[in-house]
């Protein structure tokens, strides 16, 4: 840290942030006094001289109480995140005291999540009960971004394009994606289907920016047609009930269909386009520097290639 950034982080302090928030949240000073069980006057000093540490204005003050500037507008966001952090850290902390011996943070997409890492974490929090998983969904491209930002310590995904290139990965797993239609539909006595043929019916999509739909627009524009994708869904059930109620047709990866069978009167066809078959890859900043908790869960998830013999 240059000397700079640690003369500015000795200039704020934490009861200042906390009580910028609280004014912020609140819409006045007097509000927040109640609030804190402070005086008003020792909460405007507090921000005067936070005001003084950034050198700059923070709030605009009114007789109707406090507006943000826009350089309160960021602060307001920079230290929600600093006092979320410390929650976690406490809440952390505190789990240590507790008998947990260590944290390993997962972001995985729902493909990874719903299909296969139930049994695969159960697996492991009955190896080792003492290790606390954090797993959160994410798309896939958020997924890589924070495992290169260190917002995570292991990623899930399908690293496709989305620029996974400056991290390791391992494989995980794979799947194949199937097209889901109600029973007696058109395309239901179909063995197989490319997805040039879908495209003439209205489509049940998952969030743009997931894997499956990223590879449905780009499968479309090379065939030179328009996707017809008018509802879009965050879940596998909830697109599942939109089939099965005439709603569109839709992809989904054939063990998720597989563990949803109870779900409408639906058919899976699979699909015979080269990328309809996904590997789900394990991804990391640098395996062999991860905390040991986490390179043992590493390990259990997607154990290292052996060494090739020559």
């Amino acid at each position: 840290m240059k000397s700079s950034e640690r003369s500015f982080a000795r200039r704020i302090d934490l009861t200042s942030l906390q009580l910028f928030v609280a004014v912020c949240e609140l819409g006045s000073i007097g509000r927040a006094a109640e609030r804190e069980f402070l005086a008003a006057s020792a909460i405007s000093k507090r921000l005067s001289d936070l005001e003084t540490a950034v050198d700059t204005a923070l709030l605009y003050r009114h007789s109707r109480g406090v507006t943000l500037t826009p350089a309160g507008e960021s602060l307001l966001h920079h230290a929600r995140t600093v006092l979320f952090g410390l929650e976690r850290m406490q809440g952390e902390l505190s789990e240590y005291a507790e008998g947990v011996r260590g944290h390993v943070r997962v972001h995985a997409n729902i493909s990874a999540i719903f299909q296969f890492l139930p049994e695969d974490l159960g697996t492991f929090a009955r190896m080792h009960s003492q290790i606390k998983i954090d797993l959160q969904e994410h798309l896939s491209p958020d997924v890589l971004h924070a495992v290169q930002e260190g917002a995570t310590d292991l990623g899930i995904c399908n690293t496709g394009s989305h620029g996974a290139s400056a991290l390791h990965s391992r494989p995980y797993r794979t799947d194949r994606l199937v097209l889901v239609v109600p029973q007696g539909h058109t395309l239901s006595a179909r063995d197989a289907i490319h997805f040039e043929e879908v495209l003439d019916w209205d489509i049940i999509g998952l969030h743009a920016g997931s894997s499956i739909s990223l590879s449905m627009r780009a499968a479309a524009a090379t065939a030179g047609r328009p996707l017809r994708q008018r509802i879009q869904v965050t879940g596998l059930d909830a697109m599942c009930r939109m089939i099965d109620n005439g709603l569109g047709i839709g992809l989904l990866p054939d063990r998720a269909f597989a563990l949803m069978h109870g779900i409408g009167r639906l058919q899976a066809v699979p699909l015979q386009d080269a990328w309809a078959h996904r590997e789900l890859r394990l991804v990391a900043r640098d395996f062999d520097a991860l905390p040991v908790t986490a390179r043992l869960l590493a390990e259990h998830l997607a154990p290292p290639a052996p060494p090739a013999h020559h």
